[in-house]
Parts: structure tokens; sequence; C-alpha cells
């Protein structure tokens, strides 16, 4: 028996568009089909699509969220709710110091894993997964990659900044252990002398605010560390994937890597494709919301990053959510705080699929089906989750019903997440999602959220390259 049919959508996936009914049993897609024959008598509930998109859930692989705690319990589970309101249902998290992840995750790679997942069991409303922050303080972390990779985690982060950053030895031995197990190193891509050196230069000639954080990053910064994360790549033939890509001349290293057969990827995030460098001349209680790294760059960026999208540079676009508070995390800004100690990041887990679909396919600049790639089929592939990422036979029925001529304009007090602001505020956006099934099951019905604390499921993923 059929348990779900969303009947007469259009459905969108990487390779095309048609109208057609989605039947789904067990969790999973059984058919794609135009005519079903009268098999809506059969079905346990069938949903109007007509009008519609049918989209794939989206699959975001770049968001801190952060573990619940005593003080808040439900930051975790309400960031996980947000998700779903844009059209997210399937997230990975990254255990990286601000998180809320226990001292053990700092030391040893197999006991934050443990821990996080302990702290996260039954707490989410969509699935979810992890990708192990990798720090220079830890306990033999490249000794442990390849029992990482084994117990279903094959990615892992690695910062080349921050006092928790990886040494370029350590990097490079990371690269090549887990491109040895199947597996892909993310890299946070900033030079650290240069950076450095920058922010000792701002600090010193007294411009502490965020116009100083984004002077002391010039996009050259970014640059010539992603050359390096090539040239690791390259000489340990293994797959790299470089994190929040900002700049042109950063995305110029990756498509040159590419064009030599190294086995580049690269993800962008909807604040570099939106919003550009004059943020940081306001007033300091506003510039405070974009202490981001890299920080926002110049419209030509902007517009290369498009570029990149369309010709295939860049293959995923995801939040790189920081549930950051004006009033808490951000607030010492306010008080004169030199920016070099105001957390960095900017909360983005629910506007992901409104702003890549307004300013990208109904700009133009991308098409439905590229839309898709990105945000669902892509990082599904890349991140080893085979059940994931598109609206096919066999695959799990995370979809999305999603309404391309409805409008709004975003406001930080209509959404969802454990932020107090949003970058995005009053931006005028197109289409919305109307409703989330989740393994079949609604998480988001006509626009309420009908879903359930702790039905997320962990994902214990493939080795995407084994």
């Amino acid at each position: 028996m059929i348990d779900l049919l969303l009947r007469g959508g259009t459905v969108v996936t990487a390779t095309g568009s048609r109208v057609a009914d989605v039947a789904v049993e067990s969790g999973r897609i059984t058919s794609i089909e135009e005519d079903p024959g009268g098999r809506s008598a059969d079905a346990g509930e069938v949903v109007d699509a007509a009008g519609l998109l049918v989209l794939p859930g989206v699959v975001d692989v770049h968001t801190h969220t952060r573990l619940a705690s005593a003080a808040e319990p439900d930051r975790f589970f309400q960031d996980s709710v947000a998700a779903a309101f844009g059209g997210t249902t399937t997230f990975l998290s990254f255990n990286n110091p601000g998180t809320g992840s226990p001292e053990t995750a700092s030391r040893s790679l197999l006991a934050g894993l443990g821990e996080w997942r302990h702290r996260t069991e039954e707490d989410a409303a969509i699935d979810y997964g992890l990708s192990v922050a990798i720090s220079g303080g830890m306990e033999e972390p490249i000794g442990d990659l390849p029992a990482m990779v084994g117990a279903g985690v094959p990615t892992a982060k690695a910062f080349m900044v921050f006092d928790f950053r990886l040494g370029g030895r350590e990097l490079f031995q990371a690269v090549r252990a887990m491109g040895q197990r199947g597996g892909m190193l993310q890299v946070h891509c900033e030079d650290p002398v240069l950076l450095d050196a920058g922010v000792r230069a701002e600090l010193a000639a007294g411009r502490t605010g965020p116009d100083g954080h984004a002077r002391s990053r010039p996009a050259y910064v970014e640059a010539v560390a992603t050359h390096r994360a090539m040239a690791f790549a390259q000489a340990a033939d293994a797959p790299a994937y470089v994190v929040h890509l900002s700049s042109r001349s950063a995305l110029d290293e990756v498509r040159r890597a590419k064009a030599a057969g190294i086995r580049a990827y690269a993800e962008t995030c909807p604040h570099y494709l939106t919003l550009t460098e004059e943020r940081y001349s306001g007033p300091v209680e506003e510039s405070s919301r974009y202490v981001i790294a890299p920080p926002l760059r110049a419209p030509a960026d902007r517009d290369a990053l498009w570029e990149g999208l369309v010709d295939g540079t860049l293959d995923v676009v995801a939040t790189d959510h920081v549930p950051d508070r004006l009033a808490v995390e951000k607030a010492d800004a306010a008080r004169g705080v030199p920016f070099d100690r105001i957390s960095n990041g900017a909360p983005g887990i629910e506007t992901l699929l409104g702003i890549l679909y307004s300013e990208g396919v109904v700009r133009g600049r991308i098409t439905f089906e590229r839309m898709v790639d990105l945000l669902s089929t892509t990082p599904a592939r890349l991140f080893g989750l085979p059940s994931k990422g598109g609206i096919q036979v066999g695959k799990d029925a995370d979809l999305v019903l999603f309404d391309p001529k409805a409008s709004r304009v975003l406001r930080a007090a209509d959404l969802h997440h454990t932020s107090d602001y949003t970058p995005y505020e009053g931006m005028a956006v197109s289409g919305a999602v109307r409703s989330v099934f989740v393994r079949g099951r609604a998480v988001i019905r006509d626009g309420a959220f009908v879903g359930r604390r702790g039905f997320g499921q962990f994902q214990e993923r493939l080795p995407p390259f084994g």
C-alpha cells in the first residue's frame, strides 16, 4: 500500500523537470509516474501538489549547530526545526570549539565523535550527521582518521587559522589519510601568516571595529591558502574540498586545479552570493552582524561566484550556519571589544533554498535543475549519502513542496533559528516552502511544524571516494 502520494506537482531533479505523481512506501520513493492510474485510492495520504515544485530535500553540508546545554536545552533541536522550515531535510554539523562540544572533542577525534553522537541522539527533527573538526591540539588525530571513516564519518574539516588551526604538515597528512580511505578533507582556506600580520596591522592602526576585520583578510589571504590546499590534494592524489569560498582569486585557484585534473571541490554560501563589503561601513551594532570568515567581498567577487556556479567550478552551496546572537556572542562588539575577539559567524540554516531560488533561478542566473544539483544532488554524492539528494525510486522520500509564485520579506522575527537576527533582514525573496517530508513523514505541513523531536536519524555515511 502507498503511504503517501504527491499528486500533480512539477518534479525537479538535477537532470530535468516534469509533472508527475510521486508515490512513497515505507519511507522510500516507489514510483514517479505521470499517470498512476487511480492509485490514489490505495494511498494512505494524498497531497495535491498542483502548481508546486516537488524538490528533493536540501542537504546542507556546512553548519555549526550548537549542542544542547543545561542552560539552553533546545538549541540543537530548534535549529533542526528551522532547517526544516527552509526545506532542508539533512544537515551536517561540525564539532569545532564554540559549538558546545566537550573538551574530549579537542583532544581525540573518536572520543569527540562518540560524545557528539550521544548528546545529539533523539534531539533532531530531521536527519543529521557529523563532519569532525581536526584541531592542532589533538592527540594523534591522523591515526584516528581510518577508524573515523569506518564509523560512518568520511569527511572532516581542518582550519588553517584560529587558535585551533592545524599545521601545514599535519594538514597535508590529513588530506592524504582521508583520501586513502575514500574520504575527503574539508579545508578552511586562509593563510595564517598573512592573516596574523593583517590583524596585527589593523589593531596597531587603531582600526578595531568590524571594518578592520574585513581589511585584515583581503582576498589574497584566501587565494594563497586555496592554492596550497590544491597543491596538497595534487601531491596526495586525494580529494580536497574548499569550504565557504568567497573571492574571485580563490575561485581561480580551484578552476586551475580542476583543469589540471586535481580532485578539487568547492562550496560557496548565500551571504557571499548576495551581500558585499559595504556592510562593514555601518555602525558597529549593524556591521558586527557580518563578522564572518572569510569576510564579505566586493561586488566583482560576488558576480564571479555566480559564474563559478554556472560553469561548475563551484560544486555546492551551503550555509556555514553559526547561530550567533547580537545580544550574546556578538555583544562585545558594541562595547568596543576589538574585532579579533568577536565571535565569527552568522545564521542561515533556514534561508538557503529561498535565497538561491530567488537570487539564482528567478534572476535567470541558474536553472531549477542546477539549483537542485547544488543544494541536494551533489552534496549528497560528495558527502556519502547515497539515499539522499534526489527524487528517484529507492531513495529516501525527502521531499519539499515549494511554491514558486509566493513572495515574502525575510525578517528575523519570522524565522525559527536560535539566533536573534538574520544577515538578510529586509531582503525581498521569491518562493516559499509549503510542506516538507523526511523519509515520507511530514515535518512541515502547509507552513506549520508537525514533526517531532527525535525523529531525525544520525546518518552513518559511506566513503564518497571509496
